[in-house]
């Protein structure tokens, strides 16, 4: 009997609880929230991802660059995202590097160079030094797509850019770019001309000072697409990027070669 009194006593507050919110509801005017809409509030994945970096000596942390999204950062091997890129005024991410000497300096090349139908440009290099927390652009505005960012592996302040360039049109702001400074000034090292710019770079993963670049005369306009032309081709640098040579013969096929990917091997 005891507990079905106290069992009562509870339905009936609950009760009068629940009638005072409906009368409450009822006294509130419409006006003040019809203006209320429902809105995302994230995560803004932004759809397509074709850069990542990862940390050698933290293995559970990953960094990927969407083509529409900004950077992201895990610290737990994928099972959580953090986007790190929102408060800057592109979020288009080509390429991403982290520096294997230094993991908390990291160099974003921004604007794909996957240059589809759909795509957004960039606004230069970014550059962090504090794991993603925050950003600053240094330089090369104007190359607008950029495939590759390579960091020296002893010194992040060595730092290599292929730039595509322009899209939609000549420019000359494209090839293969190095900085030995961190992003203060910029030569530009490789260049073939304005319509033929520079979509990979590697280093020889025994030998820094060798280098390899492909470049590519790419462009597109709203109605077709370029792919090729005659300063097409794999590019190598055996003294850090100061000069290079066109890789031809001994099986390398002639004419336009279009798009290039490269990797050297480790053994």
């Amino acid at each position: 009997m005891k507990r079905f009194r106290q069992l009562f006593a509870l339905l009936f507050t609950l009760s009068l609880i629940f009638a005072a919110v409906a009368v409450n509801a009822q006294q509130i005017d419409p006006k003040t929230y019809g203006g209320m809409k429902w809105r995302l509030i994230g995560p803004f994945r932004g759809g397509r991802a074709i850069t990542v970096a990862g940390v050698p000596s933290q293995p559970n942390t990953y960094y990927f660059g969407a083509v529409a999204g900004g950077v992201w950062k895990t610290s737990d091997g994928g099972n959580t995202w953090d986007p790190l890129f929102d408060k800057q005024p592109v979020s288009s991410i080509g390429a991403l590097a982290v520096s294997d000497s230094d993991p908390n300096v990291i160099y974003a090349g921004s604007g794909e160079a996957c240059i589809r139908g759909n795509i957004s440009y960039g606004d230069g290099v970014y550059k962090s030094t504090d794991a993603g927390k925050t950003w600053a652009n240094v330089g090369l505005r104007d190359t607008r797509h950029i495939g590759a960012v390579i960091v020296h592996p002893t010194n992040p302040d060595i730092v290599y850019v292929a730039a595509l360039g322009h899209a939609y049109g000549p420019n000359p702001e494209r090839g293969v770019f190095r900085t030995r400074d961190g992003g203060k000034t910029w030569e530009k090292v490789l260049f073939a001309d304005d319509r033929t710019g520079a979509i990979e770079i590697v280093f020889d993963p025994k030998n820094p000072h060798v280098l390899f670049a492909a470049m590519w005369e790419g462009w597109r306009t709203p109605w077709t697409l370029n792919s090729g032309g005659a300063k097409d081709g794999l590019y190598r640098s055996g003294d850090d990027g100061t000069t290079w040579k066109r890789v031809e013969g001994n099986g390398m096929p002639e004419g336009p070669l279009g798009r290039i990917g490269v990797a050297i091997s480790g053994a």
